[in-house]
């Protein structure tokens, strides 16, 4: 009971202090009708108070997101269902979820009574700007009265999260460079060598056409057997993302960083859907392997944590990247680079890899005087041209640029070398 007192109302508390006020007065006047009054004032609020604070519901409650994995930008629903377990059914109550600032304010929800068993859904939307992973809950319920005299808060304890992942854009399908390389099971064979009786067979699996079924085999083995598909080398690809906080300008979801991760999002999950077996590395610490069926998912959960890293420096990155290489196609999302850096990363082709370098020129992400845009230009220029002399495509990336288009400048070919010796020609004119 005295919890339920506690939860009185403004509503509430003032029934009792104009019950107090009239008591009084109807001493002071002589009014016994007055009297009568101030004790239906008192009556009211403390007969709410024993009403909720002796209703014991039984409640339970779950939460569903739809998705559980948003893109930057995009909105998500919440689904609340909230059922009465108890016999006895409940009042009016107000639902409150607590969400944390980036995903807006904390929605409340008022929902009728719930008969004995009964059960309902609410829902609310959320949207996020910001990569991370947000925790929903825990939900807040308040328990009133039908005059909103009296009100207790009961919570649940589960707490369920978003994870906002970068967007991720569509690539344009291009033929890469270094697309063949690797090693694997899967290695193409040439039955023309060898003959049709010698083709290379496996054991049928679930799912397989039956067209591929190679009966000699079956025959020899006693067990069904189909051809191996005639496929291509495993192609390998490393994604490394410069996560250098100096490296990097501008701020909150239009900085240099985020064009920078959504585009490490955008090129692994494109190299994945090509068929390449993804690697990612990051100036942080982080190096994944994404070959599993999950591992789009892995990719871009991961990706929706990372952060600019205080103490980062290039030389750790080109060891992190050398460690685990095994040749193959390396795409590097970089941030502002020296000369000296550029050519650090030289070592990355130490496996005979094929390497593409988005140079992001993050001085662009900001405003800049006539001077200081001439000198960050020309910085810019010899950190690109020394990367064109390290072995790289380069690729340059300004504020405003969109991927799909730089994308092509990537792709295999006369057209690629073309452009990349009129860009070594050009930068070259630059410095001169």
């Amino acid at each position: 009971m005295r919890e339920a007192l506690r939860g009185l109302t403004t509503r509430g508390r003032s029934f009792l202090a104009g019950a107090g006020a009239a008591t009084v007065s109807a001493f002071i006047l002589g009014e016994r009708d007055l009297l009568r009054v101030a004790v239906l004032l008192a009556a009211l609020p403390l007969l709410a108070a024993m009403y909720v604070g002796r209703s014991r519901y039984k409640l339970a409650c779950s939460r569903s997101l739809e998705p559980g994995r948003a893109p930057v930008g995009s909105s998500a629903r919440v689904i609340l269902r909230l059922q009465n377990m108890s016999r006895l059914p409940t009042g009016t109550l107000l639902l409150e979820d607590r969400l944390p600032y980036a995903l807006g304010s904390r929605p409340r929800v008022v929902l009728e009574r719930l008969g004995a068993h009964q059960a309902s859904s609410v829902a609310y939307t959320v949207r996020a700007d910001v990569r991370g992973r947000y925790p929903i809950g825990p939900l807040v319920i308040r328990l009133t009265d039908p005059f909103g005299l009296c009100e207790l808060t009961r919570s649940f304890p589960s707490i369920d999260r978003l994870t906002v992942i970068p967007q991720v854009v569509a690539l344009p399908t291009v033929r890469l460079a270094g697309e063949y390389a690797g090693t694997g099971d899967s290695r193409a064979r040439a039955i023309a060598v060898h003959g049709e009786d010698d083709a290379a067979t496996r054991e049928y699996r679930r799912g397989d056409d039956l067209r591929r079924v190679h009966w000699r085999s079956t025959a020899r083995t006693g067990e069904l057997m189909v051809r191996r598909e005639e496929q291509p080398w495993e192609s390998r690809a490393t994604v490394v993302l410069d996560t250098r906080v100096f490296a990097h300008r501008g701020e909150g979801p239009t900085a240099s960083f985020e064009w920078a991760v959504s585009a490490t999002a955008s090129v692994a999950v494109h190299l994945r859907q090509a068929g390449y077996k993804v690697r990612m590395v990051t100036g942080g610490g982080i190096d994944i392997d994404a070959t599993e069926i999950s591992g789009e998912g892995l990719l871009l959960d991961t990706l929706a944590d990372v952060k600019p890293a205080q103490n980062g420096d290039i030389s750790i990155l080109v060891e992190q990247v050398r460690r685990r290489s095994d040749g193959g196609l390396i795409v590097g999302l970089f941030g502002s680079l020296t000369t000296a850096e550029a050519e650090l990363l030289a070592g990355m082709r130490g496996t005979g890899a094929t390497c593409i370098g988005f140079a992001i020129d993050s001085s662009t992400w900001v405003t800049m005087g006539t001077g200081e845009r001439q000198e960050a230009d020309r910085e810019h220029a010899a950190a690109a041209l020394a990367l064109v002399h390290s072995g790289w495509r380069s690729v340059p990336v300004r504020h405003g640029d969109q991927l799909p288009t730089l994308w092509p400048a990537a792709a295999r070919g006369s057209s690629g070398f073309a452009w990349r010796a009129a860009m070594a020609e050009t930068v070259g004119g630059v410095i001169r």
